[in-house]
């Protein structure tokens, strides 16, 4: 790559607006500061910064990081649209067409850096939870773990319903995109799936990333490992008093 050290220094002058775009376009999968996908966020921009500047790669720095990479890899291309719709007009394009290949390098560290980790301790969300014929449904699905409430998986279904990249969703708290007012209802179905319910089927309430509300018709399935118990949810959009229903 040749040098471009006007671009890097605009990169670097940008990163709080860029980030500040990007956590608003994500809503409540934006990542919490002290979360290791920022903290990657935070290497991505110092490695693409030093990369444009100098023209040479240096790998990044990322042991010591238990990342969820499907997510990490999610908010990387969230970061980049951003930076991208910051820029605007022709100059939007063109930078992504500068960015993506880098995305795409600093990919392969991170999962050259999870592969070497492999002996150490198993990094989190190495896999897909459930099959990946969910992808392929029509309704929405999220798995959610009945304990923690974390979104666990998702098809790109649920991701078009909540408004985001699918994998953006994994690791979240599922009940930051439920309105305050729904969350009990939403716990008495995950417990009741906790505690042996073998299936359920209700009416509840969303939010998407801009916090315009949701109705769905749920029908969960309980799913248990040795670990833990998830609460396998497919949703199809309902209308709520006095608003249209939604499509997924």
């Amino acid at each position: 790559m040749k040098a471009n050290r006007e671009l890097a220094a605009w990169l670097i002058s940008r990163r709080n607006e860029i980030e500040t775009q990007m956590n608003r376009r994500l809503g409540p999968a934006a990542p919490a500061v002290s979360s290791p996908e920022a903290e990657a966020l935070r290497r991505f921009r110092s490695y693409i910064s030093a990369f444009i500047q100098r023209g040479v790669e240096t790998a990044p720095a990322l042991d010591g990081l238990r990342l969820n990479q499907r997510r990490t890899e999610a908010l990387l291309g969230a970061w980049v649209e951003a930076a991208v719709g910051i820029a605007g007009g022709a100059a939007g394009p063109r930078l992504r067409n500068t960015l993506m290949p880098l995305v795409d390098r600093f990919r392969i560290h991170i999962r050259s850096t999870g592969n070497r980790r492999k002996s150490r301790g198993t990094p989190r969300a190495k896999r897909r939870v459930v099959v990946a014929a969910i992808d392929r449904l029509s309704e929405a699905f999220i798995a959610i773990d009945t304990d923690t409430g974390t979104i666990e998986d998702a098809n790109p279904a649920a991701g078009s319903l909540l408004g985001l990249d699918r994998d953006a969703l994994l690791g979240v708290d599922a009940m930051s995109f439920v309105p305050v007012a729904a969350r009990a209802s939403w716990w008495t179905e995950l417990d009741a799936m906790g505690e042996g319910d073998d299936s359920r089927c209700f009416e509840a309430s969303l939010m998407d990333t801009r916090g315009c509300p949701l109705g769905v018709s749920a029908s969960a399935t309980r799913f248990a490992t040795r670990d833990r118990t998830l609460a396998l949810v497919l949703m199809r959009p309902r209308a709520l008093p006095g608003l249209p229903a939604t499509s997924a």
